[in-house]
């Protein structure tokens, strides 16, 4: 019987229901254990479950007959691959199970800003809407998607969908695609210039790589307009941290909602994590991905890919 070891589990959530694997062999189920710990957790496993842990020459160094990794995730960064082939261990990913979560949290973060909703509930769960002499409260200013030009950079499976449903709510589209790729029919394409300068609101859903690393930087802060937003659900270190602080701090732009940080947990001196008006700044910790849908759909591919290798042994 197969020896399977998932090493976070606690990073996929408790409401999943993970008796199924138990059909395909003998099934360890460990939390995030320290990395020092990996190796002799994992030394018996013919099978390796992993989200964000690395799996290389250390950690796979007593994993003496592990076949075949499973990354719960799109990114395979963790992955030392050279050394994975050298050892003939086979890996897997799973591609394309978060693009309607992504795409909504892309939608909530964003009204959650311009929509001024903090100020608004905190007015009325203070008492002051009680006080109020008149039914409404106007004195933060919203303003409505329809004819405004939303940017998208990286206009993969999750940009072509938030494109879509943008386009919905009467916006026009433009997009920028970081690495020089042809124009793709139907959508517009700018230069990274024009689309920061034209843009309402700008969103990332672009990997990390040599072409996005910092693209988001002070200068192409300083380009986009003071009424803009920016949104990050790509991955952190696309953005300079310190000069999108620096940018809602001096008004450059309107406000920022991330779900991805530079480093996760953040450090204790991320710049980002002084500014405490929720009106100008939303982070939440990577959750874009993480519907129950999602994560459903997601565990049940790797149990599949599971499946189908073990069928083939």
């Amino acid at each position: 019987m197969l020896n399977i070891v998932f090493v976070e589990c606690n990073t996929l959530g408790d409401d999943l229901d993970w008796t199924r694997f138990s059909d395909l062999g003998h099934v360890s189920f460990l939390n995030s254990p320290p990395i020092d710990e990996i190796p002799d957790l994992v030394a018996d496993a013919d099978i390796i479950v992993i989200n964000k842990a690395p799996m290389n020459a250390v950690t796979l160094a007593k994993a003496s007959h592990v076949k075949l990794i499973c990354v719960t995730a799109t990114g395979t960064n963790i992955l030392d691959k050279d050394y994975l082939d050298e050892r003939g261990i086979a890996w897997t990913n799973v591609a394309g199970y978060a693009t309607e979560s992504v795409a909504q949290h892309t939608f909530a973060c964003l009204f959650y800003l311009p929509e001024k909703l903090p100020y608004y509930d905190h007015f009325v769960k203070c008492g002051d809407y009680e006080k109020s002499p008149i039914f409404t409260n106007i004195d933060k200013p919203f303003f409505e998607l329809k004819g405004k030009t939303w940017g998208i950079i990286g206009l993969g499976t999750i940009g072509r969908r938030v494109a879509d449903i943008a386009r919905a709510f009467g916006c026009r589209v433009v997009y920028f695609s970081a690495s020089g790729a042809a124009p793709q029919e139907g959508y517009d394409q700018v230069g990274f210039d024009t689309l920061l300068a034209e843009s309402d609101v700008v969103s990332v859903h672009a990997p990390l790589n040599s072409h996005t690393e910092h693209l988001m930087n002070r200068d192409a802060f300083k380009k986009m307009k003071s009424s803009a937003f920016f949104i990050n659900v790509g991955r952190g270190p696309i953005v300079v941290e310190q000069d999108l602080a620096d940018a809602i701090n001096a008004g450059e732009i309107a406000g920022a909602a991330l779900d991805v940080m530079d480093q996760e947990p953040p450090a204790g001196g991320s710049p980002l994590l002084s500014i405490q008006d929720s009106e100008k700044l939303i982070i939440t910790p990577h959750i874009a991905w993480a519907s129950n849908e999602a994560r459903r759909d997601l565990m049940g591919t790797v149990y599949e890919q599971i499946k189908e290798f073990t069928a083939q042994q």
